[in-house]
């Protein structure tokens, strides 16, 4: 079963983003901004195949954040529109694969995710 890492400081974003994917048999776990993000795969040998994070959350800068994740697949998840500086600022780590704005659909979402686990 292939692991998904949601990291997302709204609580309606994180049950919504769980729901559809444990609908598709993935294991879903939660993180509640970037520092909890970290902490957890420091803590969980198995690390996700796949992390979902929101751009805009408390705490240290996502920038800082995707610095210190090796070798995960990372989906930026944004409500604000990125300007294309920014954005290829961010997709200079070699981690960041896709970027989807939020409010999402839930089709484009699922076969955005499916294409970066491999399904």
């Amino acid at each position: 079963m292939k692991k998904i890492m949601v990291v997302d400081d709204e609580y309606d974003v994180q049950i919504t983003l769980k729901t559809l994917l444990n609908n598709l048999n993935y294991h879903v776990e939660i993180a509640n901004d970037g520092d909890d993000c970290l902490k957890k795969l420091e803590e969980h040998p198995q690390k996700p195949d796949l992390i979902i994070l929101d751009i805009m959350m408390p705490g240290t800068p996502v920038a800082e954040v995707i610095e210190k994740i090796d070798d995960i697949k990372i989906i930026f998840l944004s409500a604000v529109q990125i300007s294309e500086k920014n954005r290829k600022k961010l997709s200079a780590n070699k981690n960041v694969v896709d970027f989807i704005q939020k409010p999402f659909d839930n089709d484009d979402l699922i076969k955005i995710v499916k294409e970066q686990v491999g399904e």
